[in-house]
């Protein structure tokens, strides 16, 4: 791995090619390149969206309204989706509050709570992301071919356990959102 600012290889530890046979390339490199693909889509989505209206989002709010869903959840389902502390999941959510995307409401079914609902602008973002991500894929088909997208998808599908392929709560493991 190199430090992408002062150039100079960070992983001291892995020795690139030992017990590797000579046609095959080091374990570590799979998580690496699928994490390079995840951040090259993620990252030019971002661009797009700030392009589009949307400067403010960041990936750590994309899976927060995501969280929130159509009809709406409490910060403490937020954060069990998300698989952060209600107190982290608050903080994306006062950021969410600020910049327009969600509002607070009253619960229908329970005085007590609040529900946090996607406002207008949050729906844009939701579905401008969706949009962008077609066209990102559809790079990939013009670069890549159709079939070869195809086929690393439903490869994807079979080492992925359907129970984690589209989990929210990819923040927990990386840093609280």
């Amino acid at each position: 791995m190199v430090d992408h600012v002062a150039g100079e290889k960070v992983n001291q530890v892995v020795d690139k090619g030992k017990g590797v046979p000579a046609h095959d390339t080091p374990g570590y490199e799979l998580p690496l390149l699928l994490f390079g693909g995840f951040r090259t889509l993620i990252d030019r989505l971002h661009a797009r969206l700030a392009d589009e209206g949307h400067p403010d989002v960041r990936p750590a709010h994309g899976f927060a309204m995501q969280a929130i869903g159509v009809h709406g959840a409490t910060a403490s389902d937020i954060g069990r989706r998300l698989g952060v502390s209600k107190q982290a999941a608050g903080k994306t959510v006062d950021r969410l509050l600020a910049a327009g995307y969600a509002e607070r409401a009253d619960d229908p079914a329970d005085a007590r709570r609040k529900l946090v609902r996607l406002t207008p602008r949050g729906y844009d973002a939701l579905a401008r992301s969706a949009a962008i991500f077609d066209d990102l894929r559809a790079e990939w088909i013009a670069a890549l071919g159709g079939e070869r997208v195809r086929d690393m998808e439903a490869a994807l599908r079979n080492v992925v356990p359907a129970e984690t392929a589209f989990r929210l709560d990819a923040t927990s493991w990386l840093g609280a959102p």
